[in-house]
């Protein structure tokens, strides 16, 4: 494959973000031997026609954070997407279910760098040396697949399934908490769907930004100071339905919510 069949293959993926229309899984009409290093290189391809639309990016996001989530894809570390500002929708507002294909919603903590970081070798603790404030935040994920069914490159390819994030108005400064003891609530309608701690990403959230730096290193990429960055689900995923209010409580961090409309 090279950078042209990349570029169509983006193209069709956000062709199908844009019209909130599924398509069946890249590897199995279009390239049944996609790899991984590929998948990243057509989402890299998503990221520039982004930009040329005039988005800007947020930040990178983290995802299959979970050893639940990375045992059931058969991987040995998570995946890594992006954050643009048309994604971002304030909190407390109402987002449109026709905007969507068929939204999820998780739970999740979300950092704001104060510097940059640069791989290899960080920890835990050096992101949390670089990191101004954590927040909480409800991710939306919404794969342009059919049925949210597809191989671990499909997704990757996919911008790993990025749709829209809900951010916190609460900022706390990360010392402040012991962030893999932050327990987690997700409601909709009142009723808890799901629950965790901090810990279920990577053992601390700070892990999951630690491993993505070191990730991005791979290709002479680094974390830069102002980013936002999501760190994956704390709790599981729910779907989406017209009418549901979603609020997550994140102890020390306080709530987040949305509404649902058609």
């Amino acid at each position: 494959m090279g950078t042209e069949q990349f570029r169509e293959i983006a193209k069709f993926l956000l062709d199908a973000e844009l019209e909130r229309r599924d398509v069946v899984r890249i590897t199995k009409d279009k390239v049944p031997d996609l790899t991984v290093d590929d998948a990243y290189l057509i989402q890299e391809e998503i990221v520039k026609l982004k930009l040329e639309q005039g988005h800007s990016i947020v930040g990178p996001k983290m995802g299959l954070t979970s050893q639940a989530k990375m045992k059931q894809m058969n991987v040995e570390e998570p995946i890594y997407g992006y954050i643009f500002d048309n994604m971002v929708v304030q909190e407390g507002s109402a987002v449109s279910l026709s905007d969507f294909i068929h939204p999820k919603v998780e739970a999740e903590i979300a950092f704001v760098l104060g510097k940059d970081i640069e791989g290899p070798g960080i920890s835990g603790a050096q992101v949390l040396a670089a990191t101004d404030y954590v927040i909480p935040a409800l991710e939306l994920i919404d794969s342009r697949y059919e049925n949210f069914n597809f191989t671990l490159p499909d997704v990757i390819a996919d911008n790993a399934s990025s749709s829209k994030v809900v951010l916190g108005n609460r900022l706390r400064k990360p010392e402040e908490l012991e962030l893999d003891l932050v327990g987690t609530t997700l409601s909709i309608n009142g009723e808890i769907k799901d629950l965790g701690a901090g810990a279920a990403v990577l053992g601390h959230p700070a892990n999951s930004v630690a491993m993505l730096a070191n990730m991005l290193h791979r290709k002479g990429e680094k974390l830069t100071a102002g980013q936002i960055i999501l760190t994956g689900g704390i709790t599981g995923a729910v779907q989406l339905s017209k009418g549901d209010v979603v609020s997550a409580k994140l102890d020390g961090l306080g709530e987040v919510g949305f509404t649902v409309v058609e």
